[in-house]
């Protein structure tokens, strides 16, 4: 026993307060989430596999496998990341690949998940976690180079689009999104020129515009938001899942129905334990349970620009950022598609939502920093000078 407490205390030993704040932030969350996936998807887990803890089940066993590999990752030195980004590209972007195949299939309308038998995954939210060390590892090594925009763009250019491109070949518009928003990102924090970012956004504009013109159910939706719901006969299609989620929110007024009690999860709001559970959120805490959500949230942003602000090493820095920027940018998009402000999309809670590889991918991120935070600056083995930008925080 004295053997066992020790080993622990060694996992969770930490030098920095950041560590420990963004730790117990994400463990918050992470239940929190737990909760409310039991509570919005206990109806359709009855109907679909006829127990109502089925779903929950399933998204507490993710829980229990990403806890251990988020304290690993915390372990992990600086070299390790550095070491496997490149080899961690190349297997996002093969599993990406093998939902081509016959190990691929089709829910919801998006051909993106792989089915092993005895569990699924989501290979999209691997390339996720992959760009988050190898975008910092490669504009590390070109740090000098970055005013040019040559440099910027090969190989980030090629490697991103190809991701991408492979993510919209399944019909994953959300999740291409973030992966665009993850590498803009990225290279802001990297102190790329905003001329050369503006550049790519106009490009990445455009070529949007007309895919989002290739498919009619992406034109519906964007017609459907464009309109503002207010159409009676768009209500029993497009602007279904909206419409209810706003009646979700409103049924809950300040103090919520209670928890449990929501209306919408009786197969009212589809996906409401995925990326409607801010409406079930909203409707059975009210709205002092959003901005219990949205603090928390903040509270992450607060701990990963003070990690920023004492790491030395410049690749810890932008790998920071852009962990960053994929979990609060997706926040925010999931949010924003509930209240209308986006279109639907179809992009998870981050922590909170149902789904096993959005979950552990995103743990493992945040593992990651952790693993910056763990030391003091001064005692990081690969402290090296901090890399030029204007626009990194120091």
């Amino acid at each position: 026993m004295p053997t066992a407490i020790v080993a622990v205390r060694k996992l969770f030993a930490a030098e920095t307060p950041e560590f420990f704040l963004l730790l117990g932030t994400t463990l918050f969350l992470l239940v929190f989430g737990l909760v409310m996936v039991l509570s919005s998807s206990a109806i359709e887990s009855r109907i679909d596999d006829g127990d109502f803890f089925a779903r929950a089940a399933r998204q507490g066993l993710y829980a229990v496998i990403g806890l251990p590999l988020l304290l690993l990752a915390s372990r992990a030195p600086l070299s390790f990341w550095k070491r496997w980004a490149g080899w961690a590209v190349i297997l996002g972007v093969a599993l990406q690949m093998l939902v081509f195949t016959d190990l691929g299939y089709e829910t919801g309308g998006n051909r993106g998940w792989l089915d092993f038998g005895s569990f699924t995954a989501q290979p999209s939210e691997l390339i996720k976690l992959a760009l988050v060390i190898w975008l910092p590892w490669i504009l590390v090594k070109k740090s000098a180079l970055l005013e040019e925009w040559r440099h910027v763009l090969v190989p980030i250019g090629p490697i991103v689009a190809v991701c991408v491109g492979l993510v919209l070949l399944g019909n994953d518009l959300g999740s291409a999104s973030i992966i665009i928003l993850l590498a803009l990102g990225t290279l802001f924090f990297a102190g790329v020129r905003l001329r050369h970012l503006a550049a790519a956004v106009a490009v990445i504009a455009v070529l949007a515009a007309g895919v989002a013109t290739l498919s009619l159910s992406r034109r519906d939706r964007i017609d459907a938001w464009l309109s503002g719901c207010v159409d009676p006969d768009l209500l029993g299609n497009e602007c279904w899942q909206t419409v209810h989620g706003w009646e979700a929110l409103a049924h809950g007024g300040v103090f919520g129905v209670g928890l449990g009690n929501s209306a919408g999860k009786w197969s009212w709001i589809p996906e409401a334990d995925n990326d409607f559970i801010f409406a079930i959120i909203g409707e059975e805490l009210g709205l002092v349970g959003c901005l219990l959500v949205l603090a928390l949230f903040v509270l992450l942003a607060i701990c990963f620009v003070r990690i920023i602000r004492i790491a030395r090493d410049p690749f810890a820095k932008i790998a920071t950022a852009a962990v960053m920027t994929w979990i609060l940018g997706q926040a925010f998009v999931n949010i924003a598609v509930v209240l209308g402000i986006l279109p639907v999309l179809g992009v998870p809670l981050p922590l909170v939502s149902a789904g096993g590889s959005a979950l552990l991918t995103t743990m493992v991120a945040i593992g990651i920093v952790l693993s910056f935070a763990r030391h003091r600056p001064h005692s990081l083995a690969d402290d090296v000078p901090v890399v030029r930008s204007n626009r990194m925080i120091r």
